[in-house]
């Protein structure tokens, strides 16, 4: 009787605070096969030194998968007038042998924020994806995939995926338009301040987005790209100016397009430097993906990317949970 008691106190006080707020558990797992000659120019968990061997292996947060395996947690609660606060914390995993993948971070290394939103947007402070990867994912063909070329050929824009110690707002959307602006102190960010933004477009058939990036001390990075759905098929075009950490320039466009057959997408995707002070020559990069749909929420994926002069595959199945 005593452990019935105690139980329906727990439960009620369980039932009192979700009533309150809501905490949300979800993730990725994601591994298969591959090759991969060099770690990818875009760097983070994706690179993934261990696998980028050139040699045939299991592979699992490297370049070729789809996506890094993850678990995260997530909150909101509703503060009444419309106005919410609410947390993410994101953590990478190895499906290799179980490691920690931090993404350039630490073990919370893929999102560490908490935020406050209303009508008026949403204000978020803390380690998350920036405000360039929005900027690119509104138009980019794979989902912002690992093995995205427009990603690893030009590092999101010079920028990388993700900032630290980032004070963002993000507005309210407007018919399909939205804006997001990042800070990150020079205190917290090596004695360089530095700037993030896009601007976004989403509505029907259409994706475009714009997206800037500046340290101080080192030139403005941008890209600018759009892509169109007919249906069954969607292309997609951009064009890219970014530097590395040394003001050395790499600028260039991509172009490409993905087919719908029912559970199958097929996609190419190219890019072609028309400079390139990175590698001191020009490339033209090119990405071949296949995915079937074995649910909505499964699905298995083959991928070649050429990048740089190197060859690189990638066979797999990603589930989200």
């Amino acid at each position: 009787m005593k452990k019935s008691l105690i139980a329906l106190a727990v439960l009620g006080a369980s039932s009192f605070a979700m009533a309150q707020s809501s905490v949300t558990l979800y993730g990725v797992a994601d591994a298969g096969i591959g090759k991969i000659k060099t770690g990818s120019i875009a760097g983070g968990a994706a690179a993934n030194g261990n696998d980028a061997n050139n040699q045939t292996q299991f592979i699992s947060g490297s370049t070729m998968n789809n996506g890094n395996s993850r678990i995260g947690v997530r909150g909101v609660e509703d503060l009444g007038g419309g106005l919410k606060a609410g947390f993410n914390f994101e953590s990478g995993l190895d499906l290799d042998q179980g490691d920690a993948l931090g993404s350039g971070g630490g073990f919370w290394g893929r999102a560490a924020n908490v935020w406050v939103g209303g009508n008026w947007g949403t204000f978020k402070l803390g380690r998350s994806l920036n405000p360039t990867f929005y900027g690119i994912a509104a138009y980019e063909l794979t989902g912002a995939a690992n093995y995205s070329v427009v990603g690893n050929t030009y590092n999101f824009a010079g920028g990388g995926p993700r900032n630290n110690s980032q004070f963002s707002y993000k507005t309210a959307d407007f018919g399909g338009l939205s804006a997001e602006v990042g800070y990150i102190t020079k205190a917290d960010n090596g004695g360089n301040a530095k700037w993030d933004l896009n601007v976004l477009y989403a509505n029907g058939p259409v994706g475009v987005g714009f997206a800037a990036n500046k340290t101080k001390s080192l030139k403005t990075n941008y890209t600018v790209g759009g892509k169109y759905n007919f249906s069954n098929f969607v292309v997609a075009a951009s064009y890219t100016n970014a530097y590395n950490a040394a003001n050395a320039q790499r600028r260039g466009f991509s172009l490409g397009g993905t087919a719908n057959f029912g559970a199958v997408a097929l996609t190419l995707d190219l890019t072609r430097d028309t400079k390139n002070e990175w590698t001191g020559k020009k490339y033209t990069n090119g990405l071949v993906e296949a995915k079937y749909a074995l649910s909505k929420r499964t699905f298995v994926y083959g991928a070649y990317l050429r990048l740089d002069g190197n060859n690189n595959y990638g066979i797999g199945v990603r589930h989200n949970f």
